[in-house]
């Protein structure tokens, strides 16, 4: 049985883990994080669906981590940066679908790697990360005569903009192009912008309701476009990427992964 640990454990995202994790034969739920202000600390983990898990909720993370192999971390940066510190000494392999970390933490994150290994990817969605693999063969087939905007959508709680997805399909494209994303980015727009300016890459925001995650990208050439979209109505599509990179982690002893890796996508 691999021994997971979940951090973020109340929110949307970790309850979805909480019922993947318990409800997946090979897998045993052994942690369960939260802050430290969180009202539900001390109660069973899967008291939401019902269950008895005996895993307490805790904000000790060396507690929650005593016992695991794996923790699984869609918290934010300040959240995952601590918890990082934590698993270094524990042993702990990581998967992290957290968003929004600066370079500086994601160089942190790489050092660690030389001795933890880690999944760290903006999606864990498996129809995602197809995804990128047709844009990266779309942007090479489409690389002259077609303007490339991508627009993402998400929930009104969502703290960071672009999303980290939307962010991964920047770079896909750029990359596949030749390019940095960092060189041909397009964040925002307003007043008189004059002419969009040939080769960039254009991002749009959209946040509203509960909408879990939409991504387009399209390519508009003359007389013609091109979408290419992915659009998420469950954040179990998530949870079961989460698992897949686990049991990838099983054999792995070091170093720092994504999703690509472990859908076998990496060239």
């Amino acid at each position: 049985m691999m021994k997971i640990a979940i951090a973020g454990a109340t929110g949307r995202m970790g309850r979805m883990l909480i019922e993947a994790v318990i409800n997946a034969p090979d897998l045993q739920l052994v942690g369960a994080l939260e802050h430290s202000l969180c009202a539900q600390l001390g109660n069973d983990a899967g008291a939401f669906l019902g269950k008895k898990t005996g895993v307490e909720i805790t904000a000790d993370i060396a507690k929650a981590l005593s016992d695991a192999q794996f923790l699984i971390d869609f918290t934010r940066p300040e959240g995952t940066m601590a918890h990082l510190a934590i698993a270094k000494n524990t042993g702990t392999k990581m998967i992290i679908g957290t968003t929004g970390l600066s370079l500086d933490q994601i160089a942190d994150l790489k050092q660690t790697s030389e001795k933890l290994a880690i999944v760290f990817a903006p999606n864990m969605s498996v129809g995602v990360n197809a995804t990128f693999k047709l844009l990266e063969i779309a942007a090479k087939m489409l690389s002259q005569g077609y303007d490339i905007e991508i627009i993402e959508a998400h929930h009104r709680h969502k703290v960071d903009a672009p999303s980290g997805t939307a962010l991964k399909m920047g770079e896909v494209i750029a990359e596949a192009l030749g390019e940095k994303l960092d060189d041909v980015a397009v964040y925002a727009r307003e007043g008189r912008t004059g002419e969009r300016k040939e080769g960039s890459i254009g991002f749009a925001t959209i946040r509203g309701g509960d909408i879990v995650g939409d991504h387009t990208v399209l390519f508009a050439g003359d007389g013609e476009r091109i979408e290419i979209s992915h659009k998420s109505s469950s954040r179990q599509s998530y949870a079961q990427g989460s698992l897949r990179a686990a049991r990838f982690l099983q054999n792995q002893t070091s170093g720092l992964y994504d999703m690509q890796d472990v859908l076998g996508l990496r060239k």
